[in-house]
């Protein structure tokens, strides 16, 4: 038959994720990625994105392609990277084909997004440099699709404390990609033919009060998975949070039920620590989706806490038994029916022809490998992707193969489809099944590439022909399939020492034992075995390539100093959470060892003798990581093609051997953090840019360091270094410094030394005096350290942090400091603050018990937070002339929240707070004409920028806002339109409130909603519209505790409306508990507003705003209650 034109099938992805490694994987992108995970989503997270080379790989391009949906982090340095701008380019590419649904969704990370659009700042930077080695064509290919993402709607992280926490991003990203890809699912899939019916059944009972449990319960093969993760990905997005756990039966064998159950619950819950008794609690107070699969135990229905889950949330469990279901508790069960035949005709069609109608020709084979296949969809599957692209004569062929097994059964139907493999493929797919099934995939191809050529690509074409699976970003397979592959591998030899891999700790046993013989043994995994103690007796395994003995917790050492073990070809062991093993020793005939991992053995002291003659030519990888008893590191001067050295968390590790000689170790292949013993400060390779050396014993900084003449970062946070050394001093290149928490006193920094030193932190330490002139200093943190004086420092700088300290005096007229942009003295002693700089944007004083007066702030300031200062009387402002506000930049406007809090500060004076209100009012005013200038502009309604004003008082300012009401609820007259073009009303609102019976750590909003009423019905649909403006008073799980009443002014964006001739507006205002929860004592759900007032700001509409590009967030008719704005 003609091939058809698409491939087989690709390793599929809802998510890719494209990113610059160096400036977001350890932060930002990888909490992302952990929070599209816990919602089920299949992501691709390229780890290897350490920038090892420029060209877009055809791995990455495939994974482009397979994706739906495309997030991009625009980060500072994202345009230095080429391969990120290929990426950046695929990906557009495909978003502009019109017959691709592709969405793609970027996130400017710590950027401006107009500095993308027009390629500007940090990025024409990178693109000028790109030019003199890139051709043309790729030149203007990655400017048109970067100047293209910078135009299109997403998320802007400004970062800073005036911005939402990151994790309120993280959350409104994944609600966001949950949706559009709900909305973008195709309503026919190749992979759920015959199940939509079981899918609403099962999408019924969800609903039910009453059902909590259900189960799902058929034969092999006939759907199970397919149908709980069909409902799951449906329905996850209306739960807190959702977990879908496959294999439960071999995770628990493998990791044991204690173990496995404290790492679901700190997903569940939030929380990495260790999980105690009130969990209980925590998980009933939240709405939970919980798919088990493959359950063969009722305990294992329930070892989590089930029955602690609160009404609300629902488990799916999935089992063969249905005995299994009964016991375990569920309230209903399902049984997961065959396919009828015209759906098994179907997607026997779908795999074997890729259409959903059978060629005529082919129609009465099909209809044999149908009956053959018993309504069986893996064996539909399976048998339609084998028979894909074949021959009327190859389809007759095989038909007489299966008719020769006499009965037919799935077995030799699954067994035939090894038949087209060639070897390395056969070896993956027998792999998987024995050693690698449900590990990570980016895991799983590293090691088999060492393996096998091409083996990831032989990965791809195992998918393609549903011999493997990727789901959640881990390599699985069917259960029938992996048990014909062990069944495979059993039947190589009745002796399992004759076999080419062990994975059962009895058949190991008994060859260390007893076997000699074991030149066929290539794998060996034990991983989770109680029993075995010591890996002897190896010695005839000199073919043995992998050793896996992860988590055996009798283990005490692999072999004796005494056992003559010849494993020359041995290449990985993994000897990684034996809480027993104490020593590691005799590697010295592994000689192409490439990788060692003995991560949190907690009783490992020791490793190899220092005279052991260790040739480790070929040794790449080494982890240490959690070894708390560790002390000492062997001498790797031999290891001379070392890229990775994990030493984080040994707590009693003293010193590291010398490593200026391995020249592919980098800086973030070398992890130090947590060896609080290290006492000598290493020697590392020259080309290192950042040493981190946080929390370690190091006292002075060794005169090697003048060799690292690239070092730009150097962190020695709560370290033991008393001085700023001259070695220090030598690094001309450095840009970061962190001596936070360590012993010093004083620092004095002249012009020469470091002057390309951007960022010194000393938050904690014992400095007191400070002398700093670096004209390069950008950034300084001096909170919580004990000095009175203001500093010495350079003009240079934009943010300084002396929170905490006792500087009691705070004067800065206009020529001093005329870059700063960002000032924290929150907790200080400080009394009295006259600051005069223009430039400054930030300014927080919140918690200065002692602070009396606040004079002469810049009008303008984005966040002035004076919260909780009890002795404050006195504040006033520069002159307040709205030209000073007009002149911000209007992208700037739009994409911040201006924020004026003076919580709890009761000791204002009148005139202070008509100072306060003047200035709040002043912004609002001006902040309306560039809101109402940007009218077309697309926000995320859950982010509309706004501003923000409290301070104590049950009264409203008769000055500011005329129209006033002794209740939550007001109307006033619209004065009409007396110009000749279109104009905007804008609202202030101002209310008054107690908030003293709230949580500390509740959350909570204002919701207004109002009704703009036309003359005579002009504006069609009954003469009015309805909105709705929520303004959340602050950010998650901030404590905020109010005192007493407060008043509170208010605007956002949201509150910009197209005036159509309205008349009237009519208000009702009140403030919500965001966390309100009935069982706890959380105070009221809705806190009484006092008072309330309403000032509009009536604005001429600009030219510049596109006619017809309306807002649609905004102008949705909606009814007075809870309804949800749609974008």
């Amino acid at each position: 038959m003609a091939s058809s034109s698409s491939s087989s099938r690709q390793m599929k992805h809802q998510v890719f994720l494209s990113f610059r490694g160096e400036d977001t994987r350890l932060n930002f992108t990888v909490h992302l990625l952990q929070a599209l995970k816990d919602k089920g989503l299949n992501v691709f997270f390229d780890e290897e994105k350490l920038e090892k080379g420029e060209e877009l790989s055809h791995a990455l391009s495939q994974a482009i392609a397979a994706s739906d949906l495309s997030i991009l982090v625009l980060s500072k340095d994202y345009a230095s990277s080429q391969s990120c701008l290929a990426e950046l380019s695929d990906i557009m590419d495909r978003k502009r084909k019109p017959t691709d649904k592709h969405i793609v969704l970027p996130i400017f990370y710590h950027v401006d997004p107009s500095d993308v659009r027009n390629i500007g700042g940090t990025f024409k930077t990178s693109f000028e440099e790109h030019e003199s080695k890139r051709p043309i064509e790729d030149m203007k290919r990655w400017k048109v699709a970067f100047a293209e993402i910078g135009a299109s709607k997403g998320w802007h992280i400004e970062g800073g404390k005036s911005d939402r926490f990151e994790t309120e991003y993280i959350k409104d990203v994944v609600e966001y990609v949950l949706k559009k890809l709900n909305s973008n699912c195709r309503s026919v899939s190749e992979e759920l033919v015959g199940i939509d019916d079981q899918k609403k059944k099962l999408l019924v009972l969800i609903e039910q009060a009453g059902i909590h449990v259900i189960g799902l319960w058929g034969m092999s093969g006939i759907g199970k998975t397919t149908l709980a993760d069909a409902v799951y990905k449906e329905v996850s997005p209306k739960f807190e949070c959702s977990l879908f756990l496959q294999n439960i039966s071999e995770k628990i064998k493998k990791q044991g039920s204690e173990s496995l159950r404290n790492e679901l619950l700190s997903k569940l819950l939030n929380n990495t620590l260790s999980i105690g008794y009130p969990y209980h609690e925590r998980l009933n107070n939240k709405k939970i989706l919980l798919v088990f699969d493959d359950v063969t135990d009722p305990d294992q229905m329930d070892f989590v806490g089930v029955k602690y889950f609160g009404p609300g949330s629902k488990i799916i469990v999935t089992s063969r038994d249905i005995q299994v279901l009964r016991n375990g508790g569920a309230n209903h069960i399902h049984e997961v029916k065959k396919l009828n035949m015209n759906d098994s005709f179907q997607l026997f069609s779908t795999y074997a022809f890729q259409l959903l109608n059978l060629p005529v020709d082919f129609k009465y084979l099909s209809f044999k490998f149908v009956e053959y296949a018993q309504g069986n969809p893996l064996a539909l599957k399976v048998l339609g992707l084998k028979l894909y692209t074949k021959s009327i004569k190859e389809w007759k062929s095989e038909v007489t193969k299966l008719k020769q097994c006499g009965e037919i059964k799935l077995s030799h139907i699954l067994k035939s489809s090894l038949d087209g493999l060639d070897e390395i493929e056969k070896n993956i797919f027998l792999d998987v099944a024995c050693i690698f099934k449900g590990q990570h995939l980016n895991y799983v191809e590293k090691i088999l590439s060492n393996y096998y050529k091409g083996a990831r690509c032989g990965i791809s074409k195992l998918v393609g022909k549903c011999l493997l699976e990727v789901k959640y970003d881990s390599i699985s397979m069917h259960g029938m399939l992996e048990e014909m592959g062990k069944d495979i591998v059993m039947q190589e030899s009745e002796y399992p020492g004759k076999r080419s891999r062990l994975w059962n700790c009895k058949d190991v046993e008994e060859v260390i034992s007893y076997d000699k013989n074991l030149t066929n043994l290539r794998e060996i995994d034990v991983s989770y075995c109680k029993n075995l103690r010591k890996m002897h007796n190896l010695s005839g395994a000199i073919n043995l390539e992998l050793l896996r003995c992860i988590g055996c917790e009798s283990l005490v050492e692999l072999w004796s100093e005494d056992d003559h073990i010849e494993l020359v070809n041995l290449r990985e062991i993994y000897v990684s959470e034996c809480k027993n093993i104490r020593k590691i020793c005799n590697l010295s005939r592994a000689i192409n060892l490439e990788f060692l991992d003995c991560s949190y053995s907690k009783s490992l002291v020791e490793l190899w003798n220092e005279d052991d003659r260790m040739d480790l030519v070929h040794l790449r990888k080494i982890y240490f990581d959690g070894c708390v008893n560790l002390r000492k590191i062997p001498n790797l001067s031999r290891a001379i093609n070392l890229e990775f050295l994990g030493c984080s968390n040994c707590k009693s590790l003293v010193e590291l051997p010398c490593l200026n000689h391995l020249a592919s170790l980098h800086q973030y292949s070398l992890r130090l953090n947590g060896c609080y013993s290290l006492k000598k400060f290493p020697k590392v390779p020259r080309p290192f840019c950042s040493l981190d050396l946080p929390e370690t014993k190091v006292e002075e900084v060794s005169d090697s360091i003048k060799d690292l003449h690239k070092l730009e970062t150097l962190w020695l946070g709560k370290s033991k270094v008393k001085k700023v050394s001259i070695n220090i001093l030598k690094l001309e290149f450095l840009r970061k410094l962190d001596l936070s928490g360590c012993p010093i006193e004083e620092v004095s920094l002249p012009f020469d030394p470091l002057c390309n030193l951007q960022h010194l932190k000393m938050s904690g330490s014992a400095v007191k005096n400070v002398s700093i002139k670096l004209e390069s200093l950008r950034k300084l943190n001096l909170s919580g350290c004990p000095m009175v004086k203001f500093p010495e420092i350079p003009g240079s700088l934009i943010k300084l942090n002396l929170s905490g300290t006792q500087i009691e005096e705070v004067s800065l007229p206009f020529d001093s400091l005329c870059n700063l942009q960002h000032l924290n003295m929150s907790g200080s002693a400080v009394k009295n603050v006259s600051i005069k700089l223009e430039s400054l944007h930030y300014l927080d004083l919140s918690g200065c018990p002692k602070i009396e007066l606040l004079s002469e702030l810049p009008p303008y300031l984005e966040v002035l937070s004076v919260n909780d200062c009890t002795s404050l009387e006195k504040v006033s402002f520069a002159d307040q002339n709205l030209n000073q506000f007009d002149s911000l930049d209007d992208e700037f406007c739009i994409n911040h929240n201006f924020l004026m809090r003076f919580r709890n500060c009761f000791n204002l004076n009148q005139d202070s707070t008509n100072n306060i209100e003047a200035n709040a009012m002043l912004k609002i005013g001006s902040l309306a004409k560039k809101w109402a200038a940007r009218y077309d502009w697309q926000y995320n309604p859950d982010r509309a920028p706004s501003l923000i004003c409290c301070f104590p008082g049950n009264k409203i300012s008769a000055n500011m806002f005329k129209c006033q009401s002794m209740n939550s609820s007001l109307s006033l007259k619209i004065a009409p339109n007396g110009g000749s073009g279109s104009r905007f009303l804008v609202f202030a609102i101002c209310l008054v409130a107690d908030l003293t019976h709230c949580l500390e750590f509740q959350l909570r909003e204002c919701i207004c909603e109002y009704q703009l009423t036309t003359a005579g019905g002009g504006n069609g649909g009954g003469g009015c519209e309805n909105f709705r403006s929520e303004i959340r008073f602050r950010s998650f799980y901030e404590p905020v505790k109010y005192m007493d009443y407060h008043v509170f002014i208010l605007s956002s964006i949201d509150m910009v409306i197209e005036d159509k001739n309205y008349e009237e507006a009519t208000f009702e205002f009140y403030i919500k508990n965001f966390h309100f929860d009935e069982d706890n004592d959380g105070g009221e759900k809705y806190i009484k507003v006092e008072r309330c007032g309403v000032h509009v700001f009536y604005v001429d509409a600009t030219e510049k705003r596109v006619a017809g590009n309306k807002r649609k967030a905004l102008a949705m008719m909606v009814k007075k209650g809870m309804e949800d704005l749609k974008d």
